[in-house]
């Protein structure tokens, strides 16, 4: 395998884990802002890309206090890998970040969790996603920039068979011939691989391709409420998806629609497991033709970012563990409910250390 030119690879070979989590290294930056600076900047959509010549114009912009700002390590595959480690896991992460501040902070923040932080250091700028507050409404701005260097060039053979289970940042779909590198050499060794669909968007464009994986690997399938409607209308080829639905409905149709196509898909295996987290209504998971319920009591977030990584965190720790699905799923429900609180996954382990001792029994 040919090293990449003009970057820092780290000694990987013999690392061990329980849980390796591959994705995008992010540093996820939470400020609050008025229309005008969403205007000035074109911060119009729910959820958009900037590129990094902007992104470095709004860090120095003057008129926000970015020194005093919440900045938290983040990106899906990230978040699973330290609140995994903050539960007791033996955790490592591995992704692409530059030789910048950015990449000091994300570094220090999945060390201080536990985690075994494997980052290749390329000539790249650390990847960073705004996390805007407007009024309440939350709107992300990501310049993912050293982040999406990372290939199957970084992460050898011996890296994913020394894992007892593989986290795969659902972002990173886009880049196929790396997913199926990963599929391959842990579908080898018998090691499942998480996925989490990461975004509506992403499941509209690859929903083919989750379900091609689900049928030939072993595979869990992490969706919410959204996405999991987006990959029943898109395999469904429907044109009929419905819009503006409360989160009650949203189950209703769960239920009705997209359970009895998720139980065919799982029916008689013992992969792939489908998980839909439901948020406030709690979580479903379909495994081998049946369907679980377990509900959670709903809260008023102080932030909801991180809280579906939260609960992947749990429920595969709680699966490696051994516990039932039901009870990984309570558990997620549980860990998820305490990212609620905190922005991001900047949370304190001293707040995860109950369910540590539930994943020790």
């Amino acid at each position: 395998m040919t090293e990449p030119l003009n970057s820092e690879l780290p000694d990987n070979s013999l690392q061990s884990s329980e849980l390796l989590c591959i994705g995008n290294p992010l540093v996820d930056v939470f400020v609050n802002i008025d229309n005008n600076f969403a205007l000035k900047y074109g911060i119009l959509e729910p959820v958009q890309h900037i590129d990094r010549e902007k992104a470095e114009v709004i860090l120095n912009d003057t008129s926000i206090n970015f020194a005093e700002s919440v900045k938290s390590s983040g990106g899906g595959a990230a978040n699973v890998a330290k609140i995994s480690a903050m539960l007791g896991m033996n955790s490592a992460f591995s992704g692409c970040v530059g030789y910048d501040e950015l990449a000091k902070i994300f570094e220090e923040e999945m060390i201080s969790a536990g985690v075994s932080a494997m980052l290749v250091k390329t000539q790249g700028r650390t990847g960073l996603c705004f996390v805007y507050n407007l009024d309440g409404e939350i709107r992300f701005a990501a310049s993912p920039g050293a982040a999406l260097e990372l290939n199957e060039s970084y992460i050898s053979e011996e890296l994913i068979g020394s894992a007892e289970a593989v986290v795969v940042d659902g972002f990173i779909l886009d880049r196929r011939p790396f997913v199926q590198y990963i599929l391959r050499h842990a579908s080898r060794k018998g090691i499942p691989v998480a996925l989490d669909a990461a975004s509506i968007f992403q499941v509209k464009s690859k929903a083919e391709e989750i379900l091609t994986y689900s049928r030939n690997y072993p595979l869990f399938v992490f969706m919410n409420a959204d996405e999991a409607l987006a990959f029943y209308h898109t395999i469904r080829k429907s044109r009929d998806e419905p819009v503006n639905l409360s989160e009650k409905e949203k189950e209703t149709i769960i239920l009705r629609d997209v359970c009895p196509m998720l139980k065919i898909i799982t029916d008689g295996e013992l992969f792939p497991i489908m998980v839909v987290k439901l948020g406030g209504r709690g979580a479903l998971v379909v495994a081998g033709g049946n369907v679980y319920r377990e509900e959670t009591f709903a809260v008023v977030p102080r932030n909801t970012v991180g809280a579906g990584d939260a609960f992947c965190a749990a429920f595969i720790s709680a699966w490696l563990r051994g516990k039932s699905l039901s009870e990984c799923a309570v558990l997620g429900n549980k860990v998820a409910r305490e990212i609620l609180e905190v922005p991001g996954t900047h949370i304190k382990s001293s707040k995860l250390k109950a369910f540590a001792k539930i994943l020790q029994k």
